[in-house]
């Protein structure tokens, strides 16, 4: 499945030596002039919103809700049937207490109706191909805008400020990326323009750690940048070596799993900085992120249209009960996400921040299918299951999928085919993941009728069998 031609595809295309002859010469212009005035206008309106009063913000989402709602219903089959079905038109929506009128969707809707619920064709060059892992063990494919990154950019790097970032600022990025060795054999790739160093999480020996920890003491003052699960193997190696983290660390960015408090102490315990964390999705539906003054996630209000309901479908409105994340997001026009059950659950805190002064709905302890499990590689390293969801069409005809681990640098990955499933997109799984992989792990494919959830119903993506002490006699033995 093509990229769309953004910017930001064609730059990701861009040979390395062609990015160190462009970086050169764009050197000396202002990294928020590179990345254009639709981010630069972004930014500016983010700064001045997160600080608008509840009612201002309100009245911002029950403007954007009424325009999604008016272009799901004119242009999409689902949301018109949807919609009529109930007796609803978007003129209805008068307050946001309204919305609780629409039923809600989940991944299995948009696996069902992917088709019908986009307002456009997505032949368009102005359209991108997204498929994720699911929480059900489904691959989950759907259309979104290709010149969204600006203004995404603009949510991440405006949260990120609260750490102490500073756009321009370079990054050390351990984040799933596959990152071949340079003429030294470091794995180690840069991005001139954005100040990015990218190393591999697919390739976390201590051999390679040692060299990562030593090359990111060069870079100057810097953050991390990382899954949670990549840091903390960073922070373990760094205990067990007995070796100084890097002075220039100014903080630490993780994203995309599941943070545990013990794992976050541990990791600022070692590298004797902050622990910021934001929580969204591929779907562009809710973005929060932490406090400057505590680790409880302020939900953006401008991002998307956040609930927070209980296990009968009620608004959840006592602090201290739990309920699941639910979002209706403005930035994705193709294909809609209208009170869409992301299968993640956490805890209310209020509508205040007493800290800060930001009056955004505040949540703590998110729990669900961002999960850190871990493949164990030949060398006893720990390959993240998070780099290995792909974003593309590489499970396009399989409905579930999942790695089984008995022996380190071996797996088996099963797959419950969908229609259409043949030895060429086998083919494409072999490839697309041994480029990842790059030979850290090999592993066969054994296609079944079915995989078992977990016992709470939750996907499985690793069947972990490789116990602890194990995995890490294989690292000793590297050594």
């Amino acid at each position: 499945m093509k990229k769309a031609l953004s910017k930001k595809n064609l730059w990701d295309k861009t040979p390395a030596w062609a990015k160190m002859v462009l970086g050169a010469g764009f050197g000396s212009i202002p990294l928020s002039w590179l990345l254009g005035q639709k981010f630069r206008q972004q930014r500016a309106f983010l700064r001045e919103a997160q600080w608008w009063p509840a009612d201002r913000a309100k009245e911002y989402q029950l403007a954007r809700l009424r325009a999604m709602l008016t272009l799901a219903y004119e242009r999409t089959g689902f949301y018109r049937r949807t919609f009529d079905r109930i007796g609803f038109r978007p003129q209805d929506l008068q307050s946001l207490d309204d919305v609780s009128r629409l039923p809600t969707i989940d991944k299995s809707t948009v696996v069902e109706n992917l088709s019908d619920m986009c307002t456009k064709d997505v032949t368009e060059h102005d359209v991108d191909y997204i498929s994720t892992g699911g929480t059900s063990g489904k691959p989950v494919e759907f259309y979104i805008n290709a010149s969204r990154s600006p203004v995404e950019y603009a949510y991440l790097t405006t949260s990120w400020e609260r750490a102490g970032y500073r756009l321009g600022m370079p990054m050390a990025v351990l984040r799933g990326r596959t990152v071949k060795p340079d003429r030294h054999g470091l794995r180690h790739e840069y991005d001139p323009i954005l100040r990015h160093h990218y190393y591999s999480s697919f390739h976390m020996s201590d051999e390679n750690m040692g060299r990562y920890v030593e090359h990111i003491s060069t870079i100057g003052p810097c953050f991390l940048h990382v899954y949670p699960s990549t840091v903390a193997a960073l922070a373990r190696f760094i205990r067990r070596a007995g070796i100084r983290p890097p002075s220039n660390i100014r903080g630490i960015i993780a994203e995309s799993e599941i943070v545990y408090p013990e794992q976050r102490k541990m990791v600022e315990e070692t590298f004797g900085c902050r622990y910021f964390s934001c929580y969204g999705h591929t779907e562009k539906l809710v973005l929060a992120a932490e406090c400057e003054h505590s680790t409880d996630y302020h939900v953006w209000p401008t991002y998307g249209y956040f609930e927070l309901l209980d296990e009968q479908g009620q608004p959840v409105t006592t602090p201290g009960q739990r309920g699941e994340i639910v979002g209706t997001g403005f930035i994705n026009t193709v294909m809609p996400f209208i009170r869409y059950r992301t299968g993640d659950w956490a805890t209310y805190v209020g509508d205040r921040c007493e800290a800060c002064g930001r009056e955004h709905t505040i949540i703590r302890d998110i729990r669900g299918h961002r999960t850190q499990e871990v493949l164990i590689a030949a060398d006893g390293s720990e390959i993240p299951w998070t780099a290995l969801n792909m974003h593309d069409d590489t499970f396009m005809r399989v409905r579930q999928f999942q790695f089984s681990q008995h022996q380190p640098g071996q797996a088996v990955l099963r797959l419950v085919p969908a229609q259409g499933f043949s030895e060429e997109d086998a083919a494409r799984i072999r490839r697309n993941l041994a480029r990842k992989l790059d030979s850290q792990l090999t592993f066969s494919i054994e296609v079944v009728d079915a995989i078992p959830l977990s016992a709470r119903g939750k996907a499985i993506y690793v069947d972990q069998h490789i116990p602890w002490d194990e995995a890490a006699s294989a690292k000793a033995a590297e050594r």
